[in-house]
């Protein structure tokens, strides 16, 4: 699969996931050693605020667009490698911002990081499409629910229409008992399947913690989903380590880790799972 370097992820509708699947996709690009930007360019909902505390006058992403501030001046660091770029929460900043500003705020992070993630807004609009065509590539995200996919559809569209390419679709909050096949849902779509996220419990968990999931529970099934996405995406080259810290060859499905523990213990055990 190809290095991308800018990715635009994006759904049809809210509430599938499509934040969450951003910061973890991004923390864990982080902790395997890339420098990674997440940009949230919803500019009428602040959808990082909930990892990035931000004081009352702080500068966003708002401010940038209407050429207020420098793009550093809203750039603030999550952890290791990774940092955010926020909108900002009231509808007065939204009105001052030129959306068409963006372009220059994604080339400028293109520069300096190794990844830039744009968290999309749903539906119809000039902020939600132009990202589309701004990015290298666009990720969906869709849980299986028949109106999700549908308005994925919408989504397929608005992105060849601003120009843009589809990566891929990642199916969120997925159970055993859906009794659906994913691949065929993405093959109605005409779109790669790039990885099914498990329904996980731990996912509500981290949200209210304000904590990636992958940081937050990195063992439980749906954070060893965003690595795989990780390595499916970033062609990582990781080795995987076993139960007695050892270095295994896992070449033959791919599956890699980054340099923090957490991560290779928890691809590990996800590994030893399924075998």
């Amino acid at each position: 699969m190809s290095h991308e370097t800018v990715y635009a992820i994006a759904s049809g509708k809210g509430g599938v996931g499509k934040t969450t699947a951003t910061v973890n996709l991004g923390t864990t690009l982080a902790q395997a050693g890339e420098r990674v930007a997440i940009v949230d360019v919803d500019l009428g909902m602040a959808n990082l605020a909930g990892f990035v505390s931000l004081a009352p006058d702080s500068t966003t992403l708002h401010d940038v667009l209407a050429d207020d501030a420098s793009v550093e001046d809203a750039t603030y660091r999550l952890t290791d490698n990774i940092v955010a770029v926020p909108s900002g929460a009231t509808l007065e900043e939204y009105a001052k911002t030129e959306p068409g500003r963006l372009r220059e705020v994604v080339e400028t992070l293109r520069e300096a990081y190794d990844y830039v993630l744009l968290d999309v807004g749903a539906g119809v609009s000039h902020e939600t499409v132009l990202p589309l065509g701004l990015a290298d590539a666009v990720l969906l995200v869709s849980t299986p629910e028949p109106a999700a996919v549908h308005d994925t559809k919408k989504t397929i569209e608005l992105t060849e229409r601003a120009g843009g390419e589809v990566e891929g679709i990642v199916i969120n909050r997925v159970r055993p008992s859906d009794g659906i096949s994913y691949e065929e849902i993405a093959d109605r779509l005409d779109v790669d399947l790039l990885a099914t996220i498990p329904e996980d419990s731990s996912v509500r968990e981290s949200a209210f913690a304000g904590t990636p999931l992958v940081v937050h529970a990195p063992q439980c099934p749906a954070s060893t989903a965003y690595r795989k996405l990780a390595v499916e995406l970033a062609d990582l080259e990781i080795s995987v380590v076993d139960a007695d810290g050892e270095e295994t060859d896992d070449e033959d499905d791919g599956s890699a880790t980054a340099s923090h523990d957490d991560v290779s213990s928890a691809i590990t055990e996800a590994e030893s799972n399924t075998q």
